[in-house]
């Protein structure tokens, strides 16, 4: 992953993108490159943007910096990466231009984005809810490309990233670390597998008189011992075993005509079976009954019926994201293109009036902004026009609030489909856990009679 900043510019804005250009950090400029307007000219579209803007506030952009492990990326996944998150900052709606930096120990992206959109002129709010929102974004996209964490560094005034990770999901170091060690006993022989298997998941382990672990971005190690009397080492040792005996056994997927609530009840049942002891105590009685109840509910009967939902659930889920990005693309695409047709429109007459003056320099001289704002979209435009003639704006702007609230009912629709796969996926978590679906234990067995 990277760490990300962002401050506002206001003013200057001219040399903060003359510095984010500069060839000797871009590799000649080719780590350069911009949305909704052209990088050579951005600073006067952003100041024509601003011009119109209903309420711009102090601000004219806003400076973006992203940045990455020392080592760990190529610069044009670097580059890739920030205008992924350019465009999930902006939203298709405001001038931004990108650079990646390569003169240093660590690849950074420079994101400098206008403080106005260009859709409805109005402001963009750079607050601690959006600054999250960035981090979030950056974070996902990262571990996308199989990226690391850095790390904030320490001392730094209020809450770290990390801290405000746990307040937001309501999971402290200790509860995530008590989630880690449990979801991790089913899977193994003894306690050293289990130290083992923690450090496979990231966290640093520290021996001594105690055991303790760090987890990557914490600053101080968590001794095992103080997340409860179920989890000292004798505790722990104690659990494994119990979980490697329990009697409960697993039916085979291929079954026919046996429902899964009978085995979850029969699983249940099984009160003398040490190994359901212990994963009532690490799940809890309430998650086998809400199992139950969502399996009735949705007339579930078959293991393979669940995978066979879970699939298919996945696969709409994956059509919408898709669907929706089509359609974030073409808003995007169709609000440059209405900006352009506008800014085209508005200083035509000073390009027309720059062709009939007499001294051209001295009226260029003048009014040398309009001149440059319109041969900049009469470029952009060229490919755009349509026998000749551009497309209407008015038709353009009904098109595109038709297509604003496809966006928002497909969004809706996405995040219904999402959260259904991540319910269905603990559902299913649940089930493997109660009927032991994984073949570890069973195999275990066979070893033993060998």
């Amino acid at each position: 992953m990277a760490v990300t900043k962002i401050k506002p510019i206001k003013s200057t804005l001219s040399k903060a993108l003359d510095y984010i250009q500069n060839p000797d950090k871009t590799d000649g400029k080719m780590l350069v490159s911009s949305f909704g307007c052209s990088f050579e000219t951005a600073d006067i579209e952003f100041g024509f943007t601003l011009s119109q803007a209903l309420d711009k506030g102090n601000n004219l952009a806003h400076h973006l910096i992203q940045s990455f492990e020392p080592g760990e990326v190529d610069y044009q996944t670097a580059h890739e990466i920030g205008r992924q998150l350019a465009d999930a900052v902006t939203k298709g709606q405001h001038e931004y231009v990108l650079t990646t930096h390569i003169d240093k120990g660590h690849v950074h992206n420079h994101i400098i984005f206008c403080a106005v959109n260009f859709v409805d002129r109005r402001k963009y709010n750079s607050n601690k809810r959006t600054y999250y929102g960035i981090r979030n974004m950056s974070d996902k996209l990262c571990r996308e490309h199989n990226l690391s964490v850095v790390v904030p560094g320490k001392g730094s005034k209020g809450k770290s990233y990390a801290e405000y990770q746990a307040e937001k999901t309501g999971t402290s170091w200790k509860e995530k670390l008590k989630i880690a060690v449990d979801t991790i006993i089913p899977q193994v022989s003894d306690f050293e597998e289990l130290l083992r298997r923690l450090e496979a998941a990231g966290y640093e382990i520290k021996q001594g008189k105690y055991i303790s672990c760090r987890a990557p971005g914490q600053e101080r190690f968590t001794r095992l011992k103080t997340l409860g009397a179920d989890y000292t080492e004798e505790a722990l040792t104690e659990r494994i075993k119990g979980r490697r005996t329990r009697t409960a056994k697993a039916p085979r997927t291929e079954k026919k005509g046996v429902s899964l609530l009978i085995d979850i009840e029969n699983s249940i049942k099984a009160q003398e079976s040490q190994g359901y002891e212990q994963w009532a105590k690490i799940h809890n009685l309430k998650q086998a009954a809400k199992t139950m109840n969502f399996l009735t509910e949705n007339r579930i009967e078959q293991y393979a019926d669940l995978t066979a939902k879970i699939a298919e659930i996945a696969a709409e889920n994956e059509q919408a994201a898709d669907t929706l990005k089509a359609v974030e693309t073409r808003l995007a695409d169709m609000a440059v293109l209405i900006k352009n047709i506008t800014t085209y429109q508005k200083t035509k007459p000073a390009y027309d009036a720059y062709r009939k003056a007499k001294n051209k320099e001295k009226y260029r001289a003048e009014h040398e902004s309009n001149i440059i704002l319109y041969e900049a979209a009469a470029k952009a435009l060229r490919a755009a026009q349509i026998g000749g003639k551009l497309p209407n704006v008015a038709a353009l702007q009904t098109e595109y609030a038709k297509l604003q609230e496809q966006k928002e009912a497909l969004y809706a629709n996405y995040g219904k489909l999402k959260k259904q796969v991540k319910e269905y996926g603990v559902i299913k978590q649940n089930i493997d856990s109660i009927l032991r679906l994984n073949k570890e234990p069973e195999r275990g067995k066979e070893t033993e009679r060998g």
